[in-house]
């Protein structure tokens, strides 16, 4: 076992440190030089070949360039291979050639001496493999960027997964971060980027999550912390760890047998439904996203496993390897609901009030102003089928503001919009008809609907009362058809929202509510009611009992 002032020493490294790290390196020119020359060498390769190859419509050419382009990858090492990972994962934005090599950086990747890693083991847990298990095999099921995979059984009989850190990690990832921050802060004033903060602390943001990702007993944390977040989720599975079993260079945890979502032919070979899994993967993110606060931010198809069975009308699905995970403020969640709201319903004031609020624009900027220029940007492409939107069409716009106008992207959101494109390019991987928003907007429409805080009934009146406190008819069922619409069972998921609404109606939280209510019904001193009576005949036409009974029972037939 290791001595106690070994551990501070390796924890102390194991802390992403920029300025700890540029010193150190800097004061090692014969790691710095060569590493530095060999990367540019790599990638100057790789860029000539890139040039001239590229757009060649021979698909040979295409193969040999996507397998030189994996090679160069793996070669240069962990920090790149996160890189390729990324990419693997949009097949709207690569090849398909080289996106079927690139898949082979999530898993696939060389191994390391099998001796060695039964020696790290050892090293860690303070016993052998032949101890700790009843079973442990000579090869690994899996080899990823940081560590490789051994299916092993314990004395229990029953079976787990034993993730085995490789070697020299953290020297390998401090001295390539420290590279590359380095080389960005030297090209970044060069480069057509208008990010609104510099590269260097996207280089911060990606070297701290690495090193999080190193330290395994944060993983085994966070595994815990994830997997009591969907317990009661029977449409997520989350693997158990074993502590007594694991350590800063181990985690082990109980065995996932599923299909990984790496197409679409595959899960269908295995009686599986992609968009059922699909439809799990979307609604679990949005839930960490906007409800739990806490995400995983690395959800690659090596990562995610599509299980037998259905709950409900959604798959089953596992998620596992929580090294890269993050949080989002309370306050950041409630505006992001409300921007999602506020983009659909064309509301752009109201858009631009909550990218000021999220930092996407800067307290000085006059929104009257920047209300017409997302209009402009981002109106062609919101119409009245909420199904249609995806999260590409409205990136790809809303990147033409970031060159032109002043918005900038707050650096606490890039692995928030690293997960969520990273899960909607799975999604068209495994349905390409898919649309996030078909999934992601029923959500926020209940979440606003059953009104959990102050916050989201703000919203919420935003959205159904007017400035002179008309109730907005159009807006409420819009809500209710979205939610309706995407149910397997039309009219089905409308009566726990009905339900939880009036619940919300009466209680003390829907005071504002019923006084805007009341409000709509006195116009100019006079009494009208005709918002009432057109509120009244939309519940019917909604909560028709005999409509959904019908719906219910073509449904079974």
């Amino acid at each position: 076992m290791k001595q106690p002032h070994e551990n501070k020493i390796g924890n102390e490294a194991m802390i992403y440190n920029a300025h700890r790290d540029f010193v150190w390196l800097i004061l090692r020119p014969w790691i710095l030089l060569p590493r530095i020359i060999y990367i540019s060498f790599a990638l100057f390769i790789l860029s000539l070949r890139f040039l001239f190859q590229a757009n060649s419509n021979d698909k040979v050419i295409q193969k040999n360039l996507a397998i030189f382009l994996l090679k160069t990858i793996t070669n240069l090492g962990p920090c790149f291979i996160k890189l390729g990972q990324a990419l693997s994962t949009r097949p709207d934005l690569v090849k398909q050639e080289w996106l079927d090599q690139l898949t082979n950086l999530q898993d696939n990747l060389p191994t390391f001496d099998h001796n060695l890693a039964k020696n790290i083991f050892k090293e860690e847990i303070g016993k052998p493999v032949s101890e700790a298990f009843k079973y442990f095999p000579k090869d690994s099921i899996a080899s990823a960027s940081l560590g490789q995979v051994y299916k092993a059984r314990l004395e229990s009989g029953q079976w787990v997964a034993v993730k085995i850190q490789r070697p020299n990690l953290t020297f390998i990832i401090r001295r390539d971060i420290a590279i590359i921050r380095y080389i960005c802060v030297l090209i970044g004033p060069i480069l057509p980027l208008n990010l609104g903060f510099g590269l260097d602390e996207i280089i911060d943001e990606f070297g701290t999550c690495l090193f999080n990702e190193i330290n395994y007993d944060l993983e085994a944390k966070n595994a815990e912390k994830f997997g009591k977040l969907f317990e009661n989720d029977y449409s997520v599975t989350v693997p158990k760890v074993e502590k007594s079993l694991s350590s800063t260079k181990i985690i082990t945890t109980s065995w996932i047998e599923g299909i990984k979502l790496k197409n679409r032919e595959i899960l269908l070979k295995n009686g599986l439904d992609p968009t059922a899994i699909i439809r799990t993967a979307v609604i679990s993110g949005i839930q960490q996203l906007l409800e739990f606060g806490y995400f995983h931010a690395d959800p690659h198809p090596g990562n995610l496993f599509a299980l037998q069975g259905k709950t409900g009308d959604k798959g089953n699905l596992a998620y596992v390897d929580f090294g890269m995970m993050d949080s989002i403020s309370q306050s950041d969640r409630i505006t992001l609901t409300g921007a999602i709201v506020h983009l659909i319903n064309k509301d752009y004031y109201l858009l631009a009030e909550d990218f000021q609020s999220l930092g996407f624009l800067s307290d000085s900027e006059d929104l009257k102003a920047i209300e017409p220029i997302l209009k402009e940007v981002l109106g062609g492409v919101i119409n009245k089928d909420v199904n249609s939107l995806n999260l590409k069409t409205i990136t790809d716009r809303f990147s033409d503001l970031m060159f032109d106008y002043p918005f900038r992207v707050p650096a606490r959101f890039a692995l928030i919009i690293r997960a969520v494109v990273s899960q909607e390019g799975l999604a068209i991987k495994l349905d390409p008809k898919f649309k996030i928003i078909r999934f992601a907007y029923p959500y926020v429409a209940k979440r606003l609907l059953t009104g959990e805080n102050e916050e989201l009934i703000g919203i919420l009146m935003d959205i159904i009362f007017d400035d002179k406190n008309a109730i907005r008819i159009d807006r409420l069922e819009g809500l209710l058809e979205v939610i309706s619409e995407t149910s397997s069972v039309p009219g089905k998921d409308l009566i726990p929202v009905a339900s939880n609404g009036l619940r919300l109606l009466i209680s003390n939280k829907g005071f504002e509510i019923r006084k805007k209510l009341l409000l709509s019904l006195i116009k100019n001193d006079e009494f009208n009611a005709n918002d009432i009576k057109e509120l009244i005949k939309l519940v019917n036409r909604k909560f028709n009992p005999i409509e959904i009974s019908n719906s219910f029972i073509k449904k079974l037939v």
